[in-house]
């Protein structure tokens, strides 16, 4: 087991743990001019993986590691760690997040986690502290799945849950393949995938979620990840003129897609808890106004905190899905894109949050993360946790996103205690 010993950090005059801290300007600045990357004019941001734009994010983000002296490194799929050394060998503390965004992103989200280990190595560094423990930090490919299913993909590569030739084969929503576009933008790296595990990983996020704001928190003390199941679905139905044909005669493609829309909401108010379903992409043909639509595709992503009733969910989602289709007198496909159960934090690491936010004089909730993140596929590997900062208004996938920045830098100050605890504390057992 762990145990709670750490080592005197003030000594020679360094600073002691719990009393240094980042500086939130240069952190805000950070964020600000990565976020001009892809910029959409509208303080939103457009990065998906491995387009000409990550490439343009990524080699700023790896040219302010190696300004920090960190020694960066790139696997098979483009996962990207600057590691500083420790006084001792062996496994890192990590830290990180992602730096690829949905279509209609703001400059937060996973942006945050990157730039707040990246600004917590340069505290430490421009302090003259000397961990223990090796720190890095790193961000993972392809995190949002926006262009390459599934979701949290370089991390689920880096934990072995995936074959790097089978995500290489992966296809984009633009038709492009994986392992084409990752050699294209110059980041098909060299070191091995699975990566070496951690001795600890923490992440620092936006909640993406109202919770913190409307409790007025400014911490929160990551307890988990739901359960994620993305299902795609093509009806087949038949073209026709949408004048001549009488509606008893109809198969309508997106009737049917609409009735699932429909239902898929039903279920999460029925279902209650901690159940959500959302429709989020929806796709017709011919997509024409006088032609009844002859083919639908959509997608279908339910999230539980509990596995059981998240099978419970799908079960009855795809028992709806058959009924409509027979009822459309249509064909039903179905195809899984991402399937992961829900995922509990290491409970010390959860703890040494909670702590250390409270040390810090801040209010702390303990929630779970609607969300998918990197941490739940670190979680396989190492101890693992989350560290979450309110979201104003619970935006996010957005360009109207935003943390105000005492709660960036509010945040990055517990992730520097958190990592710097973590990487100074004696191993017994």
């Amino acid at each position: 087991m762990y145990g709670q010993a750490h080592r005197v950090s003030g000594a020679a005059g360094l600073p002691e743990v719990g009393k240094l801290r980042v500086d939130g300007r240069r952190l805000q600045a950070r964020l600000e001019e990565l976020g001009e990357i892809g910029s959409t004019g509208d303080g939103g941001c457009a990065r998906l993986a491995l387009t000409d734009e990550d490439r343009t994010a990524r080699d700023l983000v790896v040219t302010w590691m190696r300004d920090l002296g960190l020694e960066v490194s790139i696997d098979g799929i483009g996962n990207v760690v600057g590691l500083r050394q420790g006084s001792e060998s062996g496994p890192p503390v990590l830290c990180g997040s992602h730096i690829d965004t949905v279509a209609t992103g703001g400059i937060f989200d996973g942006n945050l986690g990157v730039l707040a280990g990246l600004e917590v190595l340069e505290t430490l560094e421009r302090a003259g502290v000397s961990t223990r423990r090796p720190l890095a930090v790193a961000f993972f490919t392809d995190e949002e799945g926006a262009r390459f299913a599934p979701d949290m993909l370089g991390s689920l590569v880096y934990a072995g849950g995936m074959g790097v030739e089978d995500a290489y084969d992966l296809c984009g929503i633009d038709g492009a393949r994986l392992g084409d576009e990752l050699s294209r933008i110059g980041y098909l790296g060299a070191a091995p995938c699975p990566g070496e595990a951690p001795y600890a990983y923490v992440e620092l996020h936006i909640e993406q979620g109202p919770v913190l704001e409307s409790h007025g928190e400014v911490i929160g003390a990551v307890t988990g990840v739901q359960g994620i199941s993305w299902q795609e679905i093509v009806f087949e139905g038949q073209f026709n003129h949408a004048g001549t044909t009488p509606m008893a005669y109809r198969h309508d493609a997106c009737y049917a897609a609409g009735a699932v829309v429909l239902a898929a909401r039903a279920l999460a108010e029925q279902l209650g808890g901690d159940q959500v379903a959302t429709v989020g992409r929806l796709d017709l043909h011919p997509d024409l106004v006088n032609v009844v639509a002859g083919r639908a595709l959509l997608t279908v992503d339910l999230r539980n905190t509990d596995e059981g009733a998240l099978q419970a969910a799908e079960r009855q989602m795809v028992e709806e899905i058959d009924r409509i289709a027979a009822a459309e007198g249509v064909t039903a496909a179905r195809r899984s894109l991402a399937r992961f159960e829900p995922v509990v934090f290491d409970s010390r690491v959860v703890e040494l949050v909670e702590a250390t936010a409270k040390a810090q004089r801040h209010r702390v909730r303990r929630l779970p993360s609607g969300a998918g993140h990197d941490a739940q596929m670190l979680a396989r590997m190492c101890p693992a946790g989350m560290i979450f900062v309110p979201s104003v208004g619970g935006v996010s996938h957005n360009p109207a996103e935003k943390t105000l920045p005492e709660h960036v830098e509010a945040g990055a100050n517990v992730l520097l205690e958190v990592l710097w605890r973590l990487a100074d504390e004696e191993l017994v057992s």
